[in-house]
């Protein structure tokens, strides 16, 4: 991380989240866009890099978009960037597998044809179309929740770092 931050100041960047997915971001977008400037990447370029991962990776219900964020999020923080440094990769894969298994646990699964209780992705004509932001959209999808809990435990990982 770039950037000094205070818990509070974490706490803002998780409700950032929510409000990114509530103006109609996608969960991944959401995630990573409210946290992208610590590590001096602008919040455009963040929305742009996250877009692709919007119903669990291109609406294919696989892994969760608000999951791929924190996974991007990782990356982020404690990537490597030496191809011959398999420590750093071991120590960020690390991170990852830490941070989803909480994730797991609070939800249920990554997945998120199971996180919406639908059978998955069943290939239909336009089935890249997005569902449109109703609010019938938001009453029935865990999605706001699910953003919330990603953003969170990114901001609770983050926050473990300044405490130690």
């Amino acid at each position: 991380m770039t950037k000094v931050i205070t818990k509070e100041q974490l706490d803002e960047r998780v409700a950032r989240a929510v409000d990114n997915f509530m103006a109609g971001y996608g969960c991944c977008q959401s995630v990573v866009a409210a946290f992208a400037d610590l590590y001096g990447l602008d919040e455009t370029m963040a929305k742009r890099i996250a877009a692709g991962f919007g119903g669990g990776v291109g609406r294919l219900r696989m892994m969760c978009g608000a999951v791929s964020g924190i996974v991007m999020l990782v990356g982020l923080d404690c990537g490597q960037t030496e191809g011959s440094d398999n420590a750093g990769k071991s120590a960020c894969y690390k991170v990852v597998q830490e941070l989803l298994a909480q994730s797991k646990q609070a939800n249920g699964s990554l997945i998120c044809a199971e996180i919406l209780g639908i059978k998955g992705y069943e290939k239909a004509p336009n089935s890249y179309i997005a569902s449109p932001r109703t609010a019938e959209y938001y009453k029935t999808r865990p999605c706001a929740a699910k953003v919330e809990s990603a953003a969170r435990i990114f901001a609770d990982y983050l926050a473990s770092l300044i405490d130690n």
